[in-house]
This record gives structure tokens, sequence and C-alpha cells, in this order.
């Protein structure tokens, strides 16, 4: 690794530990954690939710016969679903190693994607809908 792919591996870590040391002190922040991976054709999704600190949820899943994109997407709706039902939450932070997935959520024209983007659609319009103020970040 050379030293400015070291610089930004550290300024990327940096940043993330300002994102995880402000959600314990904001109770309306949540941060979402996923990882997928796909080994001898079985799918192990696995998915925590923190809030204030706390250990809201961690799911851990298999499947099989699924495409790593649909198994990262999959793994992103998920905690999206499982925070918007959360009360007086008004960030979601989504920290995951598949932003190459997490930037097809909004491209409706890629077909295999389309199921996964319209649930997540739905549930950022009703987390958007209590409130103007909130936000998502990946």
């Amino acid at each position: 690794m050379n030293r400015k792919n070291k610089e930004i591996k550290n300024a990327h870590i940096c940043n993330l530990d300002k994102l995880f040391f402000n959600s314990f002190s904001n109770p309306k922040i949540v941060i979402v954690i996923s990882d997928a991976s796909i080994k001898k054709n079985v799918a192990t999704l696995i998915l925590h939710i923190h809030s204030k600190s706390n250990i809201l949820s961690k799911t851990i899943h298999h499947a099989i016969n699924i495409t790593s994109a649909k198994t990262e997407l999959f793994t992103i709706r998920y905690g999206i679903n499982q925070v918007v039902q959360v009360q007086d939450v008004k960030n979601i932070i989504v920290i995951t190693n598949t932003i190459h997935a997490a930037r097809h959520i909004f491209d409706s024209s890629i077909h295999p994607y389309q199921l996964q983007s319209i649930t997540i659609v739905q549930d950022l319009r009703a987390f958007f809908t209590k409130s103007s103020n909130n936000s998502i970040a990946f």
C-alpha cells in the first residue's frame, strides 16, 4: 500500500470514529453497519443497528443462489427498514463496504434492483414524511 492510500484509509477511519462518537451523545442518530459476503454459493448478511451506544439489533441471515449485488442491497434495505420504525430517529447513517450497490438504490432502470429499490424508497418516503429535517447518509 502506498503512502497516499494509507493516508486516505486513515482519514476514512477517523471519519468513522467521529460518526460513532457523535452518535453516542445523540439518541436521534442511528447507525446501520452492514456487511454481506458470498462463499460457496451461500450469502451471509450481517447487520448491526446502534443507537446511543446501545445495540438495537444484530441480525445474521443466510441465503443461497443469489448474486452479491442483490445480497448487498437486501442488507441495506433490511437495515433501513428496521431503523425507520424506531421512534424519534432523525438521522440514519449507513456504513457499508458495498457502496457500489448503494449507488444503485435510486436507479430504477436496473431490473434486478427494482424490487429492492422500491422497498427502500417506500421506507425512506415514510421516514422523510415524518419530518423534513430527517436525513440519511451512506
